[in-house]
């Protein structure tokens, strides 16, 4: 439920582009969390945590991406109608491509799988456990798509007011850049 660049973006394509559109578009963020369990599971993770060149590589990729995608959002601020409202549905793939790049391109992500996951392992049956606690993960990252998705859609009726529509959009785009420095900032853990 923390809101991060991936919650950002079921709320807006709540906003946007509905309910079903957000949850359905949330497959392109569960297939990289789902390959990012894998890796964890594999052992990736804990290279990652322990090589500097490859956290910092993935940090500035991922952080480029978000803001990237934050200065799109806000050239797209002057748009008045909503795909919601004007029926020009954006395609169903590129929001989950948004959605998988936006995942995967955050190193905090997987070493957060790193550090919290194992924990809950059982090592005689190593695999079954992982495979169910990262279910159960993708299971509640599904509920918080839909209740992010569903606040998106509530904040539609706002919308189709022109100056909060554009103001919408706006801290939104900002929002995105700021997650996107946040990421630079960011240090591998100790």
């Amino acid at each position: 439920m923390a809101f991060g660049p991936n919650n950002l973006l079921s709320l807006t394509y709540g906003l946007q582009d509905g309910i079903r559109t957000a949850v359905m578009a949330s497959a392109g963020r569960l297939v990289a969390f789902a390959f990012m369990i894998a890796l964890t599971a594999l052992g990736v993770g804990a290279v990652l945590a322990a090589s500097e060149m490859a956290f910092t590589i993935l940090k500035w990729a991922g952080a480029a991406y978000l803001i990237w995608l934050g200065i799109k959002i806000l050239r797209g601020s002057a748009a008045i109608e909503t795909p919601l409202t004007s029926g020009n549905r954006r395609p169903l793939k590129a929001l989950a491509l948004q959605e998988f790049w936006t995942a995967i391109g955050n190193p905090k992500a997987i070493l957060i799988f790193t550090a919290f996951l194992p924990q809950f392992i059982e090592p005689g049956a190593y695999w079954l456990s992982f495979a169910i606690v990262g279910a159960v993960f993708l299971a509640l990252e599904v509920i918080a798509v839909f209740l992010y998705a569903v606040l998106g859609h509530r904040l539609n009726r706002l919308s189709r007011n022109r100056n909060i529509f554009g103001w919408l959009n706006k801290l939104s785009g900002m929002t995105m850049i700021g997650f996107g420095v946040a990421l630079l900032l960011t240090r591998r853990p100790a």
